[in-house]
């Protein structure tokens, strides 16, 4: 108590009020700079604002040559930027830019007005990370039926058609759903057509991509996809057909079950002159081997090495009519097709005993030899005679009987160099291998080959006395003892 006494008056007063002053200075410095920042962020926000709704009058009131000029700046300033960093940029409104420009699509596409460089800007929306919305925004307007009806019009150009695709692809790599509503805008059908008749090489790349990602993870529809890309084989194209080939391999493996139109289809591709082409469709044909449709596809190529008077004419081209011009080229597409297959037939049975017998039995003896004698392609010739040879080294009884058929003279020029036989062949000769009646099916017995005669020999060699007699014994002591 008397220490308060000796206190000076109004000290221990004015210590206690000056706490509340300061702190009274400090909220109200505090409130101060907080209305100052509120009044800055929105003349900011006014500022973009402004900016944007003078961006978007400026494309409304822009002709053609004015949004070319908008687009190009919008390409090189926002390509690969995300989804939060183009609304920045538009100040959260970048979906009324992306409805404008959707707008304008479905009005000019037809056209063609500015087409490359619109669908790259939209591309730059559909391909932000991080928001989903401008896809939905896109679709919900049709963007897709856009983007499947530009590929159908003659009027536009490949590249342009390239972007298109690429806007697809975004568009399907986006989930099972987005994959699904492409196909039932009969999108597929679409991709495939254009497919089919593009001359450019980097788009047929990117739909290959396309149908590539439509049958995976699309179990709804990827039938669909892959009879599309069997109708896709008689095309004039080589190098769609040499896509459409690799795709199928793919596509088969997670089908699982064959389409039967495909044998024909298949077959028809080795006609191609491209041995691009010829590769794919013989690796797809060794894929098939072990399906259900071994058998046609095996049947197939034997009788391609034999084609009728009436398969080779039905290739003639009206032009080659004239008997002025050489009428051999005329026959180059079955020629092709039967030099293909004695190729096929070749890999093939050299791959499993089992094929090689069969074919035994389809009669593929006979009609390589009547390939053999086809002086008109030499090269089917060669690949007949390697693939023959093949039979005659591996099976006696073809040996015995292709022997006789062709005579001493003939058949000591044969494995002496099968691949150069046609070479050393004359017309006369050429004639006996074209008229042979060669059939062994009959003479084939359980053990036909070489390769299995030996085996036997080795396994009865390798059986020794010794062994048969413990073996004897072995079984004696297995016999119940009555």
């Amino acid at each position: 108590m008397a220490s308060w006494g000796n206190e000076e008056p109004g000290v221990r007063n004015s210590q206690e009020a000056s706490v509340p002053v300061r702190g009274w200075g400090a909220r109200k410095e505090i409130e101060r700079f907080a209305t100052g920042l509120r009044l800055m962020t929105s003349i900011k926000e006014q500022a973009a604002i402004s900016r944007l709704l003078s961006f978007l009058q400026e494309w409304d009131k822009a002709g053609s040559v004015g949004r070319k000029n908008i687009l190009e700046r919008f390409i090189k300033l926002n390509s690969g930027k995300t989804g939060p960093e183009l609304e920045q940029e538009f100040s959260q409104g970048a979906s009324l830019f992306l409805m404008r420009l959707t707008t304008w699509l479905r009005l000019t596409y037809m056209n063609g007005t500015c087409l490359e460089k619109l669908l790259k800007s939209i591309g730059i929306f559909l391909s932000a990370v991080s928001c989903n919305r401008y896809l939905v925004e896109f679709l919900e307007v049709g963007g897709a039926l856009t983007l499947l009806e530009i590929l159908g019009l003659e009027q536009i150009n490949d590249v342009e058609k390239k972007e298109a695709i690429l806007l697809l692809k975004m568009i399907v790599s986006c989930g099972r759903k987005y994959k699904e509503l492409i196909c039932e805008s009969y999108g597929v059908r679409s991709i495939a057509e254009f497919m089919a008749k593009s001359k450019s090489e980097e788009a047929l790349e990117e739909v290959q991509s396309l149908l590539d990602s439509l049958v995976h993870g699309n179990p709804k529809y990827q039938h669909q996809v892959y009879k599309g890309l069997i109708a896709l084989m008689p095309c004039n194209s080589p190098k769609a057909q040499q896509l459409a080939l690799q795709t199928l391999r793919v596509a088969q493996s997670i089908v699982g079950q064959v389409h039967p139109t495909i044998v024909e289809f298949l077959l028809g591709t080795l006609r191609t002159m491209h041995l691009e082409v010829q590769y794919e469709a013989i690796e797809l044909i060794k894929d098939l081997i072990n399906t259900e449709i071994r058998t046609n596809l095996l049947q197939g190529l034997v009788d391609l090495l034999k084609p009728s008077a009436k398969d080779i004419s039905k290739f003639q081209p009206k032009i080659l009519e004239d008997p002025s011009v050489f009428q051999v080229s005329a026959h180059l597409p079955v020629f092709l097709q039967q030099a293909a297959a004695a190729k096929a037939i070749g890999i093939l049975a050299r791959g499993s005993m089992a094929i090689a017998e069969e074919l035994l039995h389809m009669r593929v003896i006979n009609n390589l030899i009547y390939a053999m004698g086809n002086q008109d392609h030499s090269n089917g010739q060669r690949l007949a005679s390697l693939t023959l040879e093949y039979f005659v080294q591996t099976f006696p009884v073809v040996e015995e009987h292709v022997h006789k058929a062709l005579g001493d003279t003939l058949f000591n020029l044969f494995m002496s160099n099968a691949e150069e036989l046609y070479i050393n062949m004359d017309s006369i000769q050429a004639d006996i291998l074209v008229s042979n009646k060669i059939d062994i099916s009959n003479a084939l017995g359980v053990i036909t080959s070489k390769f299995s005669l030996s085996m036997w020999n080795e396994w009865e060699d390798f059986k020794s006395d010794d062994e048969i007699d413990e073996e004897g014994e072995t079984a004696k002591k297995d016999v119940p003892q009555v």
